[in-house]
């Protein structure tokens, strides 16, 4: 499932107010912070996640594993923040519009 450039817009908006949920360290990601993780989108569908890495190719390197280890969709990088989103299985709760 592809979000369109609206969806993604509506997700933004609603992330505003959430709290990074998970902490990426400075020593990256660990089986304990993945685990975090996938317990917190068992939970949420949609996330902020806060990444502390020195060197810019290091953080892309920790988003590409975060997005491919949960399969979610990357919303939005703002500095050390990532937004992301990966709906539930059954009954989402959040409805996104259709374009």
């Amino acid at each position: 499932m592809q979000l369109t450039n609206n969806q993604k817009k509506v997700l933004r908006s609603m992330g505003h107010s959430l709290k990074p949920v998970v902490m990426v360290g400075q020593h990256g990601l660990s089986a304990s912070v993945l685990a975090e993780l996938e317990s917190s989108l068992g939970k949420h569908e949609l996330l902020k996640i806060k990444i502390r890495a020195q060197k810019l190719n290091e953080k892309q390197q920790i988003i590409n594993q975060i997005i491919g280890f949960s399969h979610a969709h990357l919303i939005q990088v703002i500095g050390a923040i990532i937004l992301i989103y990966r709906p539930f299985d059954e009954t989402p709760k959040i409805i996104l519009p259709r374009k």
